[in-house]
């Protein structure tokens, strides 16, 4: 088993409980990826047919806004987390967002043709598949209630907490644009935090 096997296979264990079994019967669906710094793992208005586990690298996914001009982060994924963007995956239906890697990037995917053959023979695929579903059902309901119910500085906490290291490795505007404020108003909450 190679080194990127091994943590899929811890991943897909501690995520969905998948038996030894389970995971060798889906071993050659599974690929490897390196995504350059800049390049994408899927592109607006294509389908998101892949679903990524992340081995290294930062990946944002972000909507270009054609009026003005700006992107608009709207979640950031990091190692040992899932990459997709969902909605376009499960419906088959062209992707709203950009998912760009924000440094040099690994990943291990698998198809939606691939992993829907292996919800169509094995239950413990189809409870992982349920699992994944209800996983981005809370992602994007934390997203939304984030706006409703949190300063900008504990919706910084809560990112530091998700991605400790994120600060040292991407750019802070894009961290501004995911929180919804100016790069001054962030610089502020970092001294603020940092006393």
């Amino acid at each position: 088993m190679t080194d990127n096997n091994e943590i899929l296979a811890q991943h897909l264990k501690n995520f969905a409980a998948l038996t030894e079994k389970d995971i060798a019967e889906s071993e050659t669906f599974w690929k490897t990826r390196k995504i350059n710094k800049g390049d994408f793992f899927n592109m607006q208005s294509m389908v998101c047919n892949d679903l990524g586990l992340v081995v290294k690298g930062i990946f944002r996914i972000y909507y270009h806004d054609p009026k003005t001009e700006t992107d608009k982060n709207i979640f950031f994924f990091s190692e040992n987390q899932f990459v997709v963007s969902f909605r376009s995956f499960i419906s088959q239906n062209p992707c709203w967002y950009y998912i760009e890697a924000m440094e040099d990037a690994e990943i291990i995917f698998i198809s939606y043709r691939d992993l829907h053959s292996l919800y169509a023979k094995n239950t413990n695929w189809l409870h992982f598949g349920k699992l994944l579903a209800e996983l981005f059902f809370a992602y994007a309901q934390t997203r939304a209630e984030e706006f409703m119910f949190f300063s900008h500085e504990e919706r910084y906490l809560r990112l530091l907490e998700e991605h400790p290291n994120i600060i040292e490795r991407i750019p802070a505007y894009h961290i501004s644009s995911f929180l919804g404020i100016t790069n001054p108003s962030l610089s502020r909450i970092r001294k603020r935090v940092k006393r």
